[in-house]
């Protein structure tokens, strides 16, 4: 359940996937965040208010686990359906030149839209994130097995419904150094202990995920030619610093931002300067993605 205000009104597309709800909030040149698995569009929530003076910023929250409206019961959730998926969804919103930001799991989909739908996308922001070989890293790879089936992912979340369970090292509490609000982890943990459809989206999303994936898109990230910016956490977590150095390597036009004091999730850790880093990248110019 989406709990934050701060992203603006709560609106939704139907895709021949199904419904999308987001949330939309500002104008200008648009700004589309996505996240990783488990949470929502709440992730964003301290990123969007200084973004949305001058950006047309949208957060959908997508299938991944923490959205309250299935898809439709035979979609195809694996690794390249997602990314069609929000290259569909950016499509049905008539969006131009956008800025794509993603984050953990989100990011690893992000690269695979820019490898395989670039056309509407303008600028691309890069978070800490899955890559390369480490879709997903080793640790979750092993926590979120039981998660394959809508069964499993059922038993799986069932201590997720504790606070501490969430906030420790099996929920929540290694992907962000400053800790997270209660009633936000509860509402990213919330659909899939209630809802069979998002526990069915789930197991769907985790049973494609495969290193094959990234490594394939990481062969193609040269042909983006479009400004990149990558924002990662200095601090040793899940997704190494080398990953970020490579990726700023291979992408033709990138520049790479570390940021102290924060762990995966830097909206969390360090709002402020994630929307500083962001707004200067996306006034930029950018070249106009061809017909």
């Amino acid at each position: 359940m989406s709990i934050s205000q701060a992203l603006g009104d709560q609106k939704e597309v139907k895709l021949p996937q199904g419904t999308i709800r987001y949330r939309e909030r500002g104008s200008g040149e648009p700004i589309v965040f996505v996240h990783g698995l488990l949470v929502n569009g709440d992730l964003w929530r301290k990123v969007v208010p200084a973004l949305s003076k001058d950006f047309r910023c949208i957060a959908p929250d997508l299938p991944l686990g923490s959205h309250e409206q299935p898809l439709d019961e035979g979609t195809d959730l694996s690794p390249y359906a997602v990314a069609k998926l929000i290259a569909d969804f950016i499509a049905s919103l008539d969006l131009e030149r956008v800025t794509l930001v993603g984050n953990d799991t989100g990011g690893a989909f992000c690269q695979l839209v820019v490898t395989r739908h670039p056309e509407r996308i303008g600028r691309l922001v890069l978070t800490p994130c899955d890559a390369y070989e480490n879709f997903p890293p080793t640790l979750f790879k092993w926590l979120l097995a039981p998660a394959k089936s809508p069964a499993g992912a059922r038993v799986m979340l069932q201590p997720m419904r504790l606070t501490f369970m969430r906030h420790g090292p099996l929920g929540f509490g290694w992907l962000s150094k400053h800790g997270l609000d209660r009633d936000v982890t509860a509402a990213w943990v919330g659909p899939a202990l209630a809802n069979a459809g998002v526990r069915r989206d789930l197991a769907k999303v985790l049973r494609g995920i495969h290193p094959r994936y990234t490594l394939e898109a990481a062969e193609r990230l040269g042909e983006f030619d479009r400004p990149v910016l990558i924002v990662w956490a200095s601090e040793k977590d899940f997704f190494p610093l080398e990953h970020a150095e490579r990726l700023a390597e291979t992408f033709p036009d990138a520049r790479l931002e570390r940021v102290d004091d924060s762990y995966t999730f830097v909206s969390e850790d360090q709002p402020e300067r994630l929307a500083s880093l962001i707004s200067e990248f996306a006034r930029q110019p950018s070249k106009v993605p061809a017909p």
